[in-house]
């Protein structure tokens, strides 16, 4: 529903009368050059998965000389678009192939949906010379052409953020510095961040994350996120060499104030979820033990349990494995989850249920409790933080494969 107001909202803002004289500049367009302004803007994260991070959007107000008149533009530059209706576009986004699209919306068409959904607006106006600006302005009107427009997206390297980054950079005459940081970061600790009391999210991140994830980043690398860019950008200052130093924000000013009601709308219109990764994880693991004890007095085997945790455990490790193996997205390649969390249990299904209503031996177990057993001991030594729910699913599995060979030792 709350998707379906912002689309009404959205189509709504195309008939409101907009500050500028048009959408975009007509090709070939007389810039006045002292009228140039460019601001970064930062928008805060929401309630939605894809808003949790936040947004980061270029703003570039100019004054347009046509016939004898002045005609003003306020125009805010969006990184973050794409066409769900291109072709595959599922299955590109799953594989990393997804392209993104930049283009112009005027200011109070981009503002509408933030201010919709309750989140503030940050403007840091750029203490740009008056050449660079028109440079960034032009620069712009060329990267939004159809035929440049387009870009392969990356959560981490070539996002919202990183693309105004770069080509803000790339209009200054000199070098940006940014500050240095004491606390270093990794991405996972900054998703995290950013996931805090979302915990279903933070669980489908580590799920799919591998140890590349954990690795130490450096400023620059932290500027993937829209709120740590901004933070870098408010003490930036440009060299420009012969010892000339300018701080690169000229100004911070709050654009749009974060709405508290719109924000409890938007979480109370969330799926209520009662139970954490973690709780529900230990909870199927005391279950799981409850029953093993059961089954160990009785001296026989629950076939179904098997069937559904392998079956389950297969259908997660095809995941996982398909991301390691055929996904472009950063960082998935070098999961180590995929040691408990893979297609192998998937060709055992049948074998061990056979096993279990004969009262047999199966070999699956003894080869399952060895894996699972080495990777616990190697738990804290593999260099990656684990989803929440992989230890007590680790331990659930193992406590399955020792109760059969307890079973039917002889």
């Amino acid at each position: 529903m709350r998707r379906l107001h912002t689309i009404l909202l959205l189509l709504l803002s195309a008939w409101l009368p907009s500050l500028s004289c048009g959408q975009v500049p007509a090709p070939g367009f007389a810039v006045v050059d002292s009228t140039v302004t460019v601001s970064l803007l930062t928008c805060s994260p929401g309630q939605e998965t894809y808003e949790l991070y936040g947004h980061t959007a270029i703003r570039v107000q100019w004054l347009e000389a046509a016939d004898d008149t002045l005609c003003p533009h306020d125009l805010v530059y969006n990184y973050g678009l794409f066409d769900f209706n291109q072709p595959y576009f599922v299955w590109h986004f799953t594989l990393g192939e997804c392209d993104y699209i930049v283009a112009p919306t005027p200011r109070d068409r981009f503002l509408m949906e933030y201010a919709y959904r309750g989140s503030s607006v940050t403007e840091q106006v750029l203490a740009l010379k008056t050449y660079e600006a028109k440079r960034l302005l032009l620069a712009l009107d060329s990267v939004c052409r159809p035929e440049n427009r387009s870009y392969r997206y990356n959560i981490f390297r070539s996002n919202c953020t990183t693309k105004a980054r770069d080509i803000i950079e790339s209009c200054i005459d000199g070098q940006v510095i940014y500050p240095a940081r004491p606390r270093r970061n990794t991405f996972r600790t900054i998703l995290h961040e950013f996931t805090r009391g979302h915990e279903w999210a933070r669980e489908g991140n580590d799920l799919l994350l591998g140890a590349e994830a954990d690795t130490l980043l450096t400023e620059r690398d932290e500027q993937f996120s829209p709120i740590y860019l901004m933070y870098y950008v408010d003490s930036a200052f440009v060299d420009r060499g012969r010892t000339e130093y300018t701080p690169l924000v000229r100004e911070r000013l709050e654009m749009l104030a974060a709405n508290p009601v719109n924000q409890q709308r938007a979480a109370e219109a969330l799926p209520d979820v009662p139970v954490s990764p973690r709780v529900l994880g230990w909870l199927l693991l005391l279950a799981g033990l409850c029953l093993a004890a059961f089954e160990l007095w009785r001296r026989r085997v629950c076939w179904p349990v098997d069937a559904v945790l392998m079956t389950l455990q297969g259908l997660a490790g095809c995941i996982v494995l398909f991301m390691v193996l055929c996904s472009e997205h950063p960082t998935v390649a070098s999961n180590w989850q995929v040691w408990v969390l893979n297609p192998v249990p998937l060709f055992f299904v049948y074998a061990v249920v056979r096993a279990d209503i004969r009262r047999e031996r199966c070999i699956y177990h003894a080869f399952a409790a060895s894996c699972l057993l080495l990777f616990l001991v190697l738990y804290t030594l593999i260099p990656q933080d684990f989803s929440e729910l992989l230890l007590p699913l680790a331990l659930l599995l193992l406590s399955r494969a020792v109760l059969h060979l307890l079973i039917y030792k002889r």
